[in-house]
């Protein structure tokens, strides 16, 4: 199983992307993880996308793009994987077709986790109050939504003109979440 996990900030798809993995025994990758693990470890690439995350710009895509290659040619992703934060445009998206055809593949679905957009605001605002962070005030945390819809639209459009994308009820119980995904997924695979 080859596949994208969506959904706007708040959604819960860092908790769904580690249930999923184990569930369906293929790893998580997410681009965060990518990012952090090549600037720890002083890669050429880390070391080019840490100048600038240093100066809080965008990392661009050839730089993203090169470390999803690699992170998706490693041996573990060979039988499949859960993608998570990445395409971010349609450039991207032709380049991970690009990267699957070149090892004789493609995506197999793409779940977008969706929740209504006040559920969302409520749940990130008490998580970050919780945390302690201030820069998460309900007007930040709004535009984030905004922006993530704006940018993703595209993107779903594709992904459900190929007929991949699911959409599943992101709000509820962790494994309740769980179980809608591993239903909708078979609707999409079978």
């Amino acid at each position: 199983m080859r596949m994208l996990l969506m959904g706007p900030p708040g959604a819960g798809k860092g908790t769904q992307a580690k249930v999923l993995a184990e569930r369906l025994k293929i790893p998580a990758v997410s681009t965060g993880d990518i990012f952090r693990a090549n600037v720890k470890d002083e890669t050429p690439l880390g070391v080019e996308a840490k100048r600038y995350m240093d100066a809080g710009d965008y990392v661009p895509d050839e730089v993203t793009n090169s470390m999803v290659r690699d992170r998706l040619s490693e041996a573990d992703a060979g039988e499949g994987f859960l993608l998570d934060g990445y395409p971010r445009t349609l450039a991207q998206v032709g380049t991970l077709d690009e990267i699957l055809a070149d090892h004789g593949h493609k995506l197999d679905a793409v779940v977008a986790l969706v929740a209504d957009i006040d559920v969302l605001v409520e749940r990130m605002t008490k998580r970050a109050h919780i945390e302690g962070r201030t820069d998460d005030s309900e007007e930040v945390v709004r535009h984030r939504q905004d922006v993530y819809t704006a940018e993703t639209k595209p993107l779903l459009q594709v992904y459900a003109e190929r007929g991949l994308l699911v959409e599943v009820d992101g709000v509820g119980e962790i494994d309740e979440v769980s179980e809608r995904v591993l239903a909708a997924l078979k609707t999409v695979t079978d």
